[in-house]
């Protein structure tokens, strides 16, 4: 899928329904949150979060007192969403919208990466190739990566799209030896319509 589909297909989506009217809406991502605290990492730390959209993964993260974070997303519509929810406090976070795979990022910059359900829509082994090569371009020396997905019993699909479900040594495999897993835990994520969703939960370090 080209970049200009990507955007195209998310614009859509956004356009067509409520934040909470998706199957990856949490009021909270507690498990990520839970990550990050066990991380020790200092409030000053540069976290971003990719493919963002509507989440309120940043706005927690600015009420738990962290200071640098930046959104990215492939939707302008997803943005615009997520700065009106957010208020005031949209100010106080970098909004970045571009396509994962190909966006430029300042290199060694970020302390965290922060990735719920975005890499399980790539398919192209090229695309996946491109994610790692920005993730790791722009995190710092031993930076973390949260990346989280489908498990391998989760759906094949999600927003009319397939996906690619991973344990987390398939994952590994896909980050290289450049990174190291560190932590892995499942979640079942319940949908706003009551369906289950089987989640893996990743963190690497940047070595």
């Amino acid at each position: 899928m080209s970049s200009l589909e990507r955007k195209s297909h998310w614009d859509r989506i956004y356009k067509t329904k409520g934040p909470s009217e998706v199957s990856w809406y949490k009021d909270h991502l507690e498990t990520s949150l839970r990550i990050v605290k066990k991380l020790g990492v200092d409030s000053s730390a540069r976290i971003i979060d990719v493919g963002g959209g509507t989440s309120s993964f940043a706005l927690d993260l600015i009420k738990e007192g962290f200071k640098n974070i930046t959104v990215l997303d492939i939707s302008p519509v997803a943005l615009s969403i997520a700065k009106s929810i957010f208020g005031l406090d949209a100010d106080k976070i970098v909004w970045v919208e571009g396509d994962v795979t190909c966006v430029n990022l300042p290199k060694d910059w970020y302390d965290i990466w922060h990735d719920r359900a975005l890499f399980h829509f790539l398919l192209d082994p090229k695309e996946r190739r491109s994610y790692v090569r920005v993730m790791e371009n722009c995190l710092k020396k031993g930076a973390y990566a949260i990346i989280a997905t489908f498990a391998i019993d989760g759906p094949p699909k999600c927003s009319g799209l397939d996906v690619i479900r991973y344990t987390p040594y398939t994952l590994q495999n896909e980050l290289g030896e450049g990174f190291k897993l560190i932590e892995s835990v499942g979640e079942k994520h319940i949908t706003p319509w009551g369906t289950e969703q089987r989640f893996i939960y990743c963190c690497f370090k940047k070595l």
